[in-house]
């Protein structure tokens, strides 16, 4: 079970986090803490240089050079059993390294271990594909196309996956806009209806968090109900009484079902039942 974590104020608090923040690092173990890891990793270090290798979280990490990705990689699956890629991505460092660290997560069913290959990669350089590999990395490859602009050289479909293929930018850039750059404001209204609607239709509002009582096609007015996209000018509201239910109650062929809600007299239990 998760440990608790109190909720009080939770609204109050941001709803992102800085985009530059960075976790602090998980405690690093020895690799002969394992035997069954520390076979792996001198395995490998017979095909390709280990940069670095320690053990986290359970996990065997090491660290190759982006060049021996495919030879470390078909080394694990075919001879270590790492028979299945769980997952790959990337992540930016652009800002503080220059570039990007890019990782394998591999897990053997057979050992029930799993094993972390991580390599870095310089912004604007590519990576070879593992595709021919793992056919999982088909689709994984293209999003970290798509939201990084990493290519994967000999990718047999090196496309966006996630987003419209003349899309500007790298959605999970920690430079990125939060709220999108001034093409992904008016992308949908450029696309769809031209840009000589704009002054029309408006830019897209893409604060997830933003609510304007004023908008008649998005949002119930209690107390205030106005026809379906009528205009309101603020501060010349009309009120409408707050109804329960019909008046008189509901009736089925004239005979009374619900009796009416008598607002001014609740009923109140004194305790539970």
């Amino acid at each position: 079970m998760r440990a608790y974590q109190p909720k009080e104020n939770v609204q109050k608090k941001s709803y992102y986090n800085d985009r530059f923040y960075v976790t602090p690092t998980l405690p690093k173990k020895s690799v002969y803490d394992d035997s069954t890891f520390s076979n792996d990793y001198l395995s490998i270090s017979k095909k390709v240089e280990i940069q670095d290798v320690y053990l986290e979280l359970d996990h065997l990490v090491m660290w190759i050079a982006p060049q021996d990705n495919i030879t470390a990689i078909k080394h694990a699956k075919e001879i270590l059993a790492y028979d299945l890629l769980v997952e790959l991505s990337a992540i930016d460092y652009v800002a503080t390294k220059g570039g990007f660290e890019i990782f394998y997560e591999m897990l053997s069913t057979s050992k029930r271990k799993r094993l972390r290959i991580k390599t870095f990669v310089k912004e604007g350089e590519a990576i070879e594909s593992v595709n021919p590999l793992f056919r999982m990395a088909d689709w994984s490859e293209r999003e970290m196309y798509d939201m990084f602009g990493i290519v994967a050289n000999n990718h047999p479909y090196m496309k966006r996956i996630l987003m419209p293929d003349d899309w500007q930018g790298h959605p999970l850039l920690k430079t990125y806009p939060l709220h999108g750059d001034e093409a992904a404001r008016w992308y949908e209204v450029d696309k769809i209806f031209g840009k000589e609607a704009r002054e029309v239709i408006g830019a897209e509002q893409r604060d997830a968090a933003a609510i304007d009582r004023y908008d008649t096609t998005r949002f119930a007015r209690l107390g205030h109900e106005v026809p379906f996209g009528a205009e309101i000018i603020e501060g010349n509201e009309p009120e409408t009484p707050v109804r329960y239910q019909e008046d008189g109650g509901i009736k089925v062929f004239g005979v009374p079902l619900v009796t009416p809600f008598d607002e001014i007299k609740p009923t109140h239990l004194k305790e539970r039942r």
